[in-house]
């Protein structure tokens, strides 16, 4: 029979609704049955595309005799970290204060029935190995540590729960130091690995939040290090395994720290800011290649991601057909039986195949090994004759792999996710001349957020077969704010700008802490958990209280709202201690204090499409960081972007900084001058 996760919407708690654990999801009747029947709660908190989460299940959650002894002495809980980040952060910060030890999923956590965890850790196999207790023999050892220890564990309970407040964010008289920028910046190069790109050693994780100081370096300040930063890593790991060299997309992580063999599920919100970066860096260096990157993920979410509606899904699992990257990696044999003599000359020395196998001594994950300009050097014909074998070979590669058994799909739709999939879409639409096939894939999602995820002036989280669920919580308001910011930019409707500014107001009515500064992770009226956190660093994502600031050190600068700017200062405030000590931890932040402290320049363009393009080229061109809003040819204008006499039959522009603006201009070459002069 199946357990209670049948009746959820997640396709990760439906993964484990057969399961004979009689797991339950995370609500008040299981955690009222923990307290009714003084029972410790066995938390388990994994995701559908996670490999060591399925390892886990398969060894330990499908197998009786683990699912007897956990259904004798737990209740026992499964929870989604995608549908409900806020109980994975709040458990991910208890088991590093427990162990000591960095977290990641399957997170297996052992709780009091008042919710407080006692003893935790990741993946834990069935019988004693890769240096782990073996879960069957912790069970029984758990289960009587809280019956017979209780007074030591509630003491300990105490202490812990004082460690988790301890660990946010006070306020406080102290103020950012003069140069943390420079100062993140310094200690992000000194980990760059300047042979493979990236930073630090294996596992290499993209580090989307990092490369964007890098690339706020390379433009402001024209730094050579961070403009070879960018170079090595964005190559790197477009010609590493971690690129999808036939569909296009990154997967999670590489193994390595030579990008070659990925962990290899994919992630939606991994590629959405790598889309907006690749391209954003392709418009500063003039780089084509990094632009078709951005087009190789775009391709990818069209033809893999995206929903009927508009909207895009979660994640592609790790594993098919059991095994982890099993859709992905070749034998030499069968890529050779696929091609013609021309294009397997081609494919073999760029994919590395007329080498030793790469993917655990019997396959190849794809990855370049040998430019191809080289190859065309060494055969003899012109650089377009190889990129044609080459894209002749990767399309009957691609078809040949569709036929395999594919990943699995987590088909639910995730407001943060969209929203970071809509900002980098627009971006990347706007740095690239305006793209129209871009341009439509933004609009059309946020189009269909707005339809289905925002309700009586309140955001929801998830959405499954058409239901949205869930109070949203900080990531959503943010990353949805910030990709509105960015579509206006893009192509100005007046209720997208309505929109920002509900949204705005929102976030802080319901996420600002006004007595010390900043957001918390969940809404006021949210569920109360054994701490509310506030979250400052970054992580594979941008932090939320970073990604509000930020949104709305920008939107007030549109918009003419000082207050939006008054509480991102107050994010940034309250996380000042904690930056200065480790300023590259907090990237985000930094770059809305600095939007705070030198606050953009708003260039609002007025009249005929034809004429204003090449005024926001030229606006573009002058000033990398300006807010450029273009109103021409429409009636609907919100009043705070209305600066003066509308253009009729001309173009024209208003400069304004710091809520003042420039007299009109009405001269193309007096608009370069504006800005470049700053």
């Amino acid at each position: 029979m199946p357990n209670r996760l049948a009746d959820t919407s997640s396709p990760y708690l439906q993964q484990h609704a057969q399961n004979p654990v009689d797991w339950q999801p995370w609500d008040e009747a299981s955690l009222a049955q923990a307290r009714r029947e003084n029972k410790p709660i066995l938390l388990s908190v994994g995701y559908s595309a996670c490999h060591w989460c399925h390892v886990m299940e398969h060894e330990s959650f499908e197998d009786a005799d683990v699912a007897q002894a956990m259904n004798a002495h737990f209740v026992n809980i499964k929870v989604d970290r995608e549908e409900r980040p806020d109980i994975d952060q709040v458990y991910q910060r208890a088991h590093s204060l427990l162990t000591q030890q960095g977290g990641g999923w399957p997170l297996t956590m052992f709780l009091t029935p008042d919710g407080t965890p006692f003893f935790g850790g990741t993946y834990f196999p069935r019988q004693s190995g890769y240096g782990r207790p073996g879960f069957l023999e912790l069970l029984p050892k758990v289960a009587q540590a809280f019956a017979e220890q209780r007074d030591s564990i509630d003491a300990q309970n105490v202490r812990l729960r004082d460690w988790m407040a301890k660990l946010e964010p006070q306020a406080s008289d102290a103020v950012l130091p003069a140069g943390a920028v420079d100062a993140a910046w310094d200690a992000l190069a000194r980990s760059f690995d300047p042979l493979h790109g990236g930073f630090g050693g294996a596992p290499k994780f993209p580090h989307a939040p990092e490369l964007e100081l890098a690339l706020r370096q390379m433009t402001r300040t024209a730094d050579a290090e961070a403009r070879n930063v960018l170079q090595v890593t964005l190559a790197r790991m477009a010609d590493g395994g971690i690129h999808d060299q036939l569909g296009g997309g990154f997967c999670r992580y590489s193994v390595d720290a030579e990008w070659t063999i990925p962990h290899f599920e994919k992630m939606l919100y991994d590629n959405a800011m790598l889309l907006g970066l690749y391209a954003a860096y392709a418009q500063a260096a003039g780089d084509p290649a990094a632009l078709a990157v951005a087009q190789d993920i775009v391709d990818w979410l069209l033809r893999e991601m995206r929903a009927d509606d508009g909207a895009f899904h979660s994640s592609l699992d790790a594993d098919s057909d059991g095994e982890e990257g099993r859709f992905y990696v070749w034998a030499a044999d069968d890529i050779r039986a696929r091609l013609d003599d021309d294009e397997w000359a081609v494919v073999a020395p760029h994919y590395g195949l007329d080498r030793p196998p790469n993917f655990e001594q019997h396959a190849w994950n794809l990855c370049v090994r040998v430019p191809l300009i080289d190859i065309a050097a060494r055969l003899g014909v012109a650089p377009p004759v190889a990129a044609g074998r080459l894209a002749s070979a990767r399309a009957k590669l691609l078809a040949a792999r569709g036929a395999r058994v594919r990943p699995a799909l987590d088909d639910k739709i995730l407001t943060a996710w969209n929203a970071l999939v809509i900002g980098g879409l627009a971006r990347a639409a706007r740095g690239s001349g305006g793209n129209a096939a871009w341009t439509k894939l933004a609009f059309d999602a946020l189009d269909t957020l707005r339809a289905t995820a925002w309700h009586d002036g309140r955001l929801r989280a998830t959405r499954q077969h058409g239901a949205a669920t869930l109070n949203a919580y900080l990531d959503d308001h943010a990353f949805l704010l910030a990709a509105l910011v960015e579509c206006l930019q893009l192509e100005l409707r007046a209720a997208d700008f309505e929109w920002a500014c509900e949204l705005a107001d929102a976030l802080l009515a319901h996420f600002e802490d006004r007595a010390q500064g900043g957001f918390f992770f969940v809404s006021h009226d949210h569920e109360s958990l054994i701490l509310r956190h506030k979250p400052g660093p970054d992580g594979a994502m941008p932090s939320g209280n970073g990604a509000a600031a930020l949104a709305l050190a920008k939107l007030a600068v549109i918009a003419g709202e000082p207050r939006y700017a008054e509480a991102a200062r107050r994010a940034v405030a309250v996380f000042a201690p904690m930056i200065a000590r480790a300023p590259e931890s907090f990237v985000t932040l930094l770059l809305a204090d600095d939007a705070l402290a030198h606050p953009p320049s708003l260039v609002i363009l007025d009249g005929d499409a034809a004429l204003t393009r090449a005024w926001r080229d030229t606006a573009m061109r002058a000033d990398a960081g300006a807010l450029v809003i273009d109103i021409g040819g429409r009636d609907d204008i919100p009043a705070a972007l209305i600066k003066g006499a509308r253009a009729h039959g001309h173009a024209n522009a208003y400069v304004c900084r710091d809520f003042t603006c420039l007299p009109r201009i009405d001269a193309l070459d007096q608009l370069d001058t504006a800005l470049s002069t700053g």
